[in-house]
């Protein structure tokens, strides 16, 4: 395992997402995420992956097709992901949040639409699913957004998820926090009931 946040988060989709698996990509990004679900969830797994830019949606397709690997691959937000899932029909979710890498500096994720984004996600885990977040932050994307995902991430119920904030201590220059969720199995998702309580 590379001792990065990336080799973090793909030794632990390695350890959650079986053949047959129900994957979200809601970066996409370049497409690497994607196609690692891809090949994880294998020819019966369905994958989803979305992004705002075209630039991204296009180099995904790309990637995939040069791997002769399959997905749905959709220009939206990804806060807009319930739309193209039922509530707990997903066994895992991943966010790269930050920009596009080699992208438009100025065009990065923001609180505004991530933390609904982390919240939908929540809904449409199955028990026993899992959510992975990279959290890139600092330079043009500023601190905003990582203090917003992580104050959000405190106030999730934890009698249905768990939630593991990794920092790198003797890293220099903001480096990006994995964060790594599980949904319990025995557990009912609560998030409905807090809201409408």
């Amino acid at each position: 395992m590379r001792r990065n946040t990336l080799g973090v988060i793909h030794a632990f989709l390695q350890q959650h997402v079986c053949e047959g698996a129900v994957c979200i990509d809601a970066t996409a990004g370049k497409g690497r995420d994607t196609a690692l679900l891809c090949r994880l969830a294998g020819e019966t797994g369905r994958v989803l992956a979305f992004d705002i830019q075209p630039e991204a949606v296009a180099q995904t397709r790309a990637l995939l097709a040069e791997n002769g690997l399959r997905a749905e691959v959709v220009q939206d937000s990804h806060a807009n992901m319930e739309r193209y899932a039922a509530p707990e029909s997903v066994d895992c979710i991943v966010f790269n949040f930050g920009r596009l890498p080699g992208g438009d500096v100025h065009i990065f994720t923001t609180a505004e639409t991530s933390l609904p984004a982390i919240h939908a996600g929540l809904r449409l885990l199955r028990p026993g699913g899992v959510m992975a977040l990279a959290l890139y932050y600092g330079g043009e994307n500023g601190y905003e957004e990582k203090d917003a995902v992580l104050s959000y991430l405190q106030t999730v119920d934890s009698r249905v998820y768990t939630v593991l904030s990794c920092d790198w201590l003797n890293r220099e220059n903001d480096p990006p926090l994995p964060i790594l969720i599980w949904k319990e199995q025995s557990c009912r998702d609560t998030i409905g009931e807090k809201e409408s309580g």
